[in-house]
């Protein structure tokens, strides 16, 4: 599902993987051409009547949202919103996308080159309103910062609805069920829930077979490198990431780091004695082989299992985020951390 170039072992299994994801978002988007009536939501406001399970409440965030129709005209800040609505088949949809931070996926390729990108980064908030939407729909925290002027209520009172992903809600801990969760309830929001239960249905199908093939093997102590030199900014125990590594058969050895990410001294890296090191791939923090040359070249992690044995498994980031790819990210990890387990 991603780029692996480096990596041998993941070749066959992100092609058998490509292979089916893509058979069964063709399956979702197929369904999306044929629905019922091919209505679109501004056929049915032109006919004055409620799309059928409208109006909808939805609570993100402490933020309540009433749609009395699917929104028509979405910009999505960040890449996993923008792939989560392409899987469900929701390109009519999208005015405009910003912030791709690594290679789409290819089955979705052609639809996300087909909305126009707004912005490398986080668009501004006049840029946002040029699009004319009706709703944004953010991916981190940042989509909404009120010091660049694009805080939630400043575009409430241009009119247009938000959405935030739900991994940036203040939540305790982050799980799968939340990625299952925020699949279904944008379903709602677009009223093609049928869409969303089956998508949650395969992945958890992908899930359930990745974890379920590793799930007698010994538990391998794993290191997340996010970036970092003077420190190492790792994943703790509240991150998406300690729960696909504990699916995968392994155990994040900063799990103890009550937060979704943070630093630590390379002195604690050296006593946890990881053996294999998840490097997070993602753009503006170093290339993988710049992050997996910086590792090796350091004299203090010499010992270290994973240094010494250049164990690297390597994620896009976002497959590590509250969205369709963290599912498919447990089959990655599972083949990097017990090879040949995975059938």
């Amino acid at each position: 599902m991603s780029n692996f170039p480096q990596f041998p072992f993941l070749g066959k299994l992100l092609a058998l993987r490509a292979t089916a994801a893509t058979a069964m978002l063709s399956a979702v988007l197929l369904t999306a051409g044929c629905g019922s009536s091919g209505e679109t939501p501004r056929d049915h406001k032109a006919a004055g009547a409620s799309p059928q399970g409208f109006p909808v409440t939805i609570d993100n965030c402490g933020v309540k949202t009433t749609y009395d129709e699917p929104p028509a005209r979405v910009v999505t800040i960040h890449q996993h919103p923008a792939e989560l609505m392409l899987a469900l088949g929701l390109k009519d949809r999208m005015v405009g996308t910003a912030f791709p931070d690594s290679a789409v996926l290819p089955e979705l390729r052609q639809d996300f080159e087909a909305v126009p990108e707004l912005a490398e980064r986080e668009p501004s908030f006049e840029t946002v309103l040029d699009a004319e939407p009706d709703l944004v729909y953010g991916g981190y925290g940042s989509a909404f910062d009120e010091k660049e002027g694009r805080s939630r209520k400043a575009f409430t009172d241009a009119g247009i609805d938000t959405y935030l992903n739900r991994e940036y809600c203040g939540k305790k801990q982050v799980t799968m069920e939340d990625t299952y969760d925020e699949i279904r309830t944008i379903g709602k929001i677009f009223g093609v829930s049928d869409r969303a239960e089956k998508l949650v249905s395969t992945l958890e199908s992908d899930v359930d077979k990745a974890a379920s093939s590793v799930e007698s093997e010994p538990k391998v102590p794993v290191f997340v490198y996010d970036s970092g030199d003077k420190s190492a900014f790792t994943a703790g125990g509240k991150s998406l990431g300690t729960e696909l590594i504990r699916l995968a058969g392994g155990r994040n050895v900063f799990a103890d780091l009550d937060d979704v990410f943070g630093d630590v001294s390379w002195e604690q890296v050296v006593d946890r004695k990881p053996e294999v090191i998840a490097i997070y791939d993602y753009a503006g923090a170093g290339s993988v082989e710049q992050k997996k040359k910086f590792l090796l070249s350091q004299p203090e992690l010499a010992g270290v299992p994973a240094v010494k044995n250049e164990r690297f498994v390597v994620l896009p980031l976002t497959a590590t985020l509250v969205g369709i790819r963290s599912a498919y990210a447990v089959g990655d990890l599972a083949d990097g951390l017990h090879p040949g387990n995975l059938r």
